[in-house]
């Protein structure tokens, strides 16, 4: 499987995906839009697509000048039959290609918080690896609504929007389960100081968490990207 990554910051990138896609020979290239110059591939060069996270709004074409052209992208790539997996402003982009809304949450969701699977995530095969309620990293203020056509997966407290699978090939992930220490400590850096309320934790508190919480999450990940290969 070939993978190609749209990439919207420098500190913000696919993670563990990337040890992943050698380790199973996947061709992994990037698209990074926070550099001039950058370049889209052909359709025929990749046969899944992974849209990562930034701290821009899904909405934001006025203050981007790619996102119009990314988002003509995924769409072309999803009716062009690939495998696409959006994460964080990334899912909400898929979101929006496929007709869905964007909106700001009720709250800002950021650091450690549970996920649990829905009715609907419990029968999804790409999801048969996951427990059904398990520990992942959330960093977002937007939301995303489900897509027609599409199952809604997952659910949190703080964001009842988790995650959506359209056509069993395109998936969108409001949460993070690609992030390593450092990754996440890459976000931080290059974040504002966070301000702990109902759902946000301060980066010293997500940082200090076991590396345990990052193997299950990571693991999780491992599963999901070897079922969304093998599904047609």
């Amino acid at each position: 499987m070939r993978i190609h990554v749209l990439q919207h910051v420098a500190f913000e990138g696919p993670g563990m995906i990337e040890g992943w896609a050698g380790q199973n020979n996947c061709p992994l290239a990037t698209t990074p839009f926070f550099e001039s110059g950058y370049e889209l591939p052909d359709g025929g060069d990749f046969d899944c697509l992974i849209v990562m996270g930034g701290p821009m709004g899904a909405m934001d074409e006025d203050k981007h000048s790619w996102m119009g052209e990314e988002k003509r992208f995924i769409k072309e790539a999803i009716e062009d039959g690939k495998k696409v997996l959006g994460i964080c402003l990334g899912a909400q982009l898929v979101a929006t290609v496929l007709g869905a809304a964007v909106r700001p949450n009720q709250h800002e969701e950021i650091g450690w918080a549970p996920i649990w699977l829905t009715e609907d995530g419990q029968k999804a095969e790409v999801l048969g690896h996951m427990q059904s309620e398990m520990q992942v990293l959330h960093w977002h203020g937007d939301t995303f609504d489900i897509p027609q056509g599409a199952k809604h997966l997952i659910e949190s407290t703080g964001c009842r929007n988790q995650a959506f699978l359209y056509e069993d090939r395109v998936m969108g992930l409001q949460f993070h389960m690609e992030m390593t220490r450092a990754s996440l400590r890459a976000l931080i850096d290059n974040s504002p100081e966070l301000e702990e309320g109902p759902f946000v934790q301060s980066g010293v508190k997500m940082l200090a968490r076991e590396e345990n919480a990052f193997r299950r999450a990571n693991h999780a990940m491992r599963g999901l990207l070897l079922r969304l290969a093998n599904v047609h």
